[in-house]
């Protein structure tokens, strides 16, 4: 069974981002588009053979499938990695949010399930989920947003959008999702929380060495769902 594939849409950054930056997530995702592609070409190729009685032919181009597959895994893997180390780093975001900008629907899900369990094992009691408002999507329907949530009622987790639309506000102890006290994080329009200043900041940001634990965590496990993924854009 395969699972489609989509995004939040053609704009992955939730910040400034420099062009190369923008350029090398695209070529990545292209490149594993493209390996997509051969492996169906493949796949199809092979159907035909078989049924034509060619059956070393058939495995041939099955394997040469398989292959392409394969590869296609990578480039989403590093595509993957990519921009959640771009929208997840020091000074992007505060140590109790996630940005899942950029990220296929399946991945965002992965990455969700593993971040709370990271968060819940390091004591947070709550986490907020930047999921975009669908602008950037086809038809600018939010896609991330309503797996973020069915993740939520799956773990039994109680969540609520903030005044930003953009965001998720998600208690990781099981009671309300009541918003706490202000902490700077309802600015920008885009989902992207407002720095606060000062020694504040500091404190609140995401160190680098938290982000590297958290990325070897979480990534190393998010295409394992994706072995026969197709790599549909929408």
């Amino acid at each position: 069974m395969s699972h489609e594939m989509s995004h939040m849409g053609p704009r992955a950054f939730n910040h400034d981002n420099s062009t190369d930056a923008e350029a090398e997530y695209d070529r990545l995702r292209d490149l594993a588009r493209q390996e997509a592609s051969k492996r169906g070409q493949c796949f199809g190729r092979s159907k035909e053979a078989y049924s034509s009685g060619d059956g070393a032919g058939a495995k041939q181009l099955s394997e040469e499938g398989k292959a392409h597959g394969r590869k296609m895994e990578e480039y989403n893997r590093q595509a993957s990695e990519f921009i959640f180390r771009e929208n997840n780093a020091n000074g992007r975001v505060e140590a109790d949010t996630i940005d899942l900008h950029g990220q296929f629907v399946e991945e965002a899900e992965e990455i969700l399930e593993e971040r709370i369990k990271y968060a819940k094992s390091h004591g947070q009691n709550h986490l907020h989920v930047i999921v975009g408002k669908g602008n950037h999507s086809a038809n600018h329907i939010q896609k991330i947003k309503p797996r973020v949530e069915q993740v939520c009622r799956e773990l039994g987790l109680q969540y609520a959008t903030e005044d930003n639309a953009g965001r998720i506000y998600v208690n990781l102890t099981g009671g309300d999702a009541v918003m706490p006290p202000s902490t700077g994080h309802q600015g920008g329009s885009s989902g992207y929380p407002g720095h606060q200043q000062g020694h504040g900041q500091h404190q609140g940001q995401q160190q680098p060495d938290e982000l590297e634990e958290l990325a070897k965590k979480v990534l190393p496990k998010v295409l394992r769902k994706l072995e026969k993924a197709c790599c549909v854009v929408m």
